[in-house]
């Protein structure tokens, strides 16, 4: 098993000890992105539609990284504070995935890291693997 740190400054700075990202094994291992601005880290508040994109544009990026993209996501986890949410998040979601779409996930919770309203976490293949 080899394990390597996926780490870009297009996606904020891990607030915490864990990586932006984990390839192992020929898997993607993306922690969860909350609504955080890479430059300044903070948390970008407004609506929910602008969080949202912040968060699939930090995910983005942390794909990138790893030289893949949306399309080579299999699974994801979406927490919400606020379940009422959900169908503007599902809304802007849709908009950076095509068919067919990742296995999901959505779940409340009662709080969220630095107040946010969402997190999003994934599990991406890489390519050229088998199995």
């Amino acid at each position: 098993m080899l394990k390597q740190a996926i780490a870009t400054k297009e996606a904020p700075n891990a607030i915490g000890p864990y990586s932006q990202a984990v390839a192992c094994d020929g898997w993607l291992y993306l922690s969860g992105q909350i609504p955080l601005d890479p430059g300044s880290g903070e948390l970008v508040v407004g609506d929910v539609a602008l969080e949202t994109r912040q968060v699939m544009n930090n995910l983005a990026a942390v794909l990138k990284a790893a030289g893949v993209g949306f399309e080579n996501v299999v699974t994801t986890t979406i927490y919400l504070s606020e379940l009422a949410d959900f169908p503007l998040v599902n809304q802007i979601y849709e908009t950076y995935l095509s068919p067919p779409y990742p296995a999901r996930a959505t779940v409340q919770v009662a709080a969220l890291p630095k107040g946010a309203r969402l997190e999003i976490a994934a599990v991406a293949r890489l390519p050229n693997q088998t199995g």
